[in-house]
């Protein structure tokens, strides 16, 4: 399939996910399981949100190439037999949420793993079941990171209008959550879409919100990947979002801040920051502070199976090509280049 042909259909697929699921299936399933069916209890949900966990941190440190097949495993083998088990309804809606989780989690790990069709199609079709199993478990905040992780594939792939809508989705379905974190998340979300589609008003506004919700008093976090949006990872994403609306500047001065507050137990994190900072810092014609930032990226990205940190190694490559007359520069590209072998 050609890229753009894949565009258009996967952004279809993608905005199909909005339609509501079937809201009653849980209570349904709880008096239609076969008598043959196993039985669930919260000890198999807690199992899931440890796995979850487990396999979440693996991924976040090393990549998403690293562990999906483990991930998919476990959907498959372990927790598909348990959604089709004797549970109360309780039980039924923590598991489709914690099931939820997982599938959002696979969805990433393909994501992350490399950009081909299969593997973005992969993505797709996990985001949006992880969609419909939190819609079902009535867990507004897992449906709305769904939503969003649909939101920024469709920011990658370059549909711009349809990266918005959803992004007003995130927004809508996280209006009346009490978590500052999650509100911030989703604001963010819509801003990121809105400037990608070159529409500075509407990214300054969500920018704002984004900002005053980051920065209110958090409760206890919740399972949602949105209850972990830590200010660093808000300022990381403000900062691209600012590079984008040209504010070199203040999209350095965040960066600046994610470093030092976010992403130094995350080697994965870390990596990607460094890569966008030493970007931002070349574009203000600052040549060896981009240089020594990407050393520093460099020597954080070794062992990552993350397609970000590889199209960060080939952005950095070709925009040092400039530079051949530099030996530093060339250098750090022959660096690269082995780190793309």
């Amino acid at each position: 399939m050609e890229r753009r042909e894949f565009i258009l259909a996967s952004s279809g697929y993608a905005l199909s996910a909005l339609g509501l699921p079937d809201m009653d299936s849980i209570t349904r399933r709880t008096k239609t399981a076969l008598p043959s069916a196993v039985r669930v209890g919260q000890g198999e949900v807690a199992a899931v949100r440890h796995m979850v966990k487990a396999l979440g941190d693996s991924a976040s440190e090393l990549g998403g190439g690293h562990a999906r097949h483990l991930a998919v495993r476990y959907l498959t083998q372990d927790v598909a037999p348990w959604l089709e088990g004797h549970f109360t309804e309780a039980t039924g809606r923590d598991l489709f949420a914690a099931t939820s989780q997982l599938v959002h989690l696979a969805g990433w790990m393909a994501q992350d793993e490399g950009d081909t069709p299969e593997l973005r199609g992969l993505a797709q079709r996990y985001y949006a079941h992880s969609f419909r199993l939190a819609a079902e478990a009535g867990d507004p905040e897992l449906s709305a990171t769904a939503l969003r992780g649909l939101a920024v594939q469709c920011v990658d792939l370059g549909y711009r209008a349809e990266a918005v809508q959803l992004g007003e989705a995130c927004v809508e379905y996280g209006r009346h959550l009490d978590n500052p974190r999650a509100v911030a998340y989703y604001e963010a979300t819509l801003a990121n879409a809105a400037a990608q589609d070159d529409d500075r008003r509407m990214a300054t506004k969500h920018l704002a919100l984004s900002e005053a919700a980051i920065g209110r008093p958090t409760a206890a976090a919740g399972d949602s990947w949105a209850a972990h949006y830590s200010p660093g990872r808000w300022a990381h994403e403000s900062g691209m979002i600012l590079s984008r609306l040209g504010d070199l500047d203040a999209a350095e001065e965040h960066l600046h801040l994610a470093l030092d507050i976010h992403g130094l137990d995350r080697r994965r994190t870390r990596a990607i920051v460094l890569a966008d900072l030493g970007g931002v810092r070349l574009r203000q014609g600052d040549v060896d502070g981009a240089m020594a930032t990407w050393r520093d990226f460099l020597d954080c990205a070794d062992g990552i199976r993350s397609v970000k940190v590889q199209a960060a190694l080939q952005d950095m490559r070709v925009r040092l090509r400039r530079y051949s007359g530099v030996p530093e520069a060339q250098a750090l590209r022959e660096q690269a280049a082995r780190f793309s072998d």
